[in-house]
């Protein structure tokens, strides 16, 4: 993989939540090309360690791990297993999260006669307070709690990159559960980065545009590979009128994890062709 350019983090212990996904496993490789021991957390064990047996055959340094971000427990097992094979964690990304159809509406729009309550729809008054639950979990205390976890090894060292979405700044329709949750994230970046900002601890978060990866393929392309009407709004909403690489939001996660960034501390970064600063017209 080309890095867009290359930081000094040898002796430095990585952990990646979502590891095993198809960003946060660049995040975890472009770690590890700069000298990081990497811990690939993932729920599923078989994903963390294909990730992390791709590292360690490059040359580098990982431990691949089943870890559930949502449970306190599980997240402690995962710590001890790091500090005892790698040391103590000096940079966590959290990158789990995900959506959840039980929090997802079928139109983009309520019109009078959905009112019916249509078997074949899902509006708003439709929607699973408990898969609403899951989402937010997912994405807000999947972030929480590995923090909870690792930062307590991070006093005076750390660096914590959060990723949310574009959803943050402007919620997209269909999907209210991953939206609310994504700018939850964002909120907390920043109250962490003040609550940690005395002992040390910078923390940031990336907000990727769109990119295609295993959890949205359904959504941009139809069955036999062609793009879906959503798409075609995506890309005409995004000025650089493409989808973006994973290896194109690398620049911007080693920039956070770097010394070039050493006053910065609170921030959300995009990274979406344009997207957020076009009106559409």
């Amino acid at each position: 993989m080309k890095l867009p350019f290359k930081i000094d983090l040898k002796d430095k212990v990585a952990v990646v939540t979502g590891g095993g996904g198809v960003l946060c496993s660049t995040f975890a490789k472009a770690l590890a090309q700069n000298g990081a021991k990497v811990a690939v957390l993932d729920l599923t064990e078989e994903k963390a360690k294909q990730v992390a047996d791709e590292i360690v055959n490059g040359g580098g340094t990982a431990i691949g791990l089943t870890a559930n971000v949502l449970e306190p427990e599980s997240m402690k097992k995962a710590h001890d297993v790091v500090n005892e094979k790698l040391g103590p964690c000096d940079i966590l990304i959290n990158g789990a999260g995900g959506n959840n159809p039980k929090g997802t509406t079928t139109k983009e729009y309520l019109f009078k006669e959905d009112i019916e309550r249509n078997e074949d729809l899902i509006t708003f008054f439709d929607l699973d307070p408990k898969g609403i639950e899951f989402v937010f979990n997912l994405n807000f205390l999947g972030t929480l709690i590995p923090t909870q976890t690792f930062a307590c090894d991070m006093i005076g060292k750390g660096i914590i990159v959060n990723i949310s979405s574009m959803n943050s700044f402007t919620p997209l329709t269909k999907i209210p559960a991953y939206s609310g949750a994504k700018a939850a994230v964002s909120n907390f970046t920043k109250w962490l980065a003040v609550h940690f900002s005395k002992v040390g601890i910078r923390v940031n978060a990336i907000a990727p545009g769109f990119f295609a990866t295993a959890q949205n393929k359904a959504l941009l392309f139809n069955e036999d590979g062609t793009p879906t009407e959503r798409t075609a709004k995506i890309l005409n909403m995004t000025p650089m009128g493409r989808f973006g690489q994973p290896e194109e939001l690398l620049g911007t996660l080693l920039w956070l994890c770097s010394e070039g960034s050493e006053f910065v501390t609170g921030i959300v970064v995009p990274v979406d062709g344009g997207f957020s600063a076009y009106s559409g017209v």
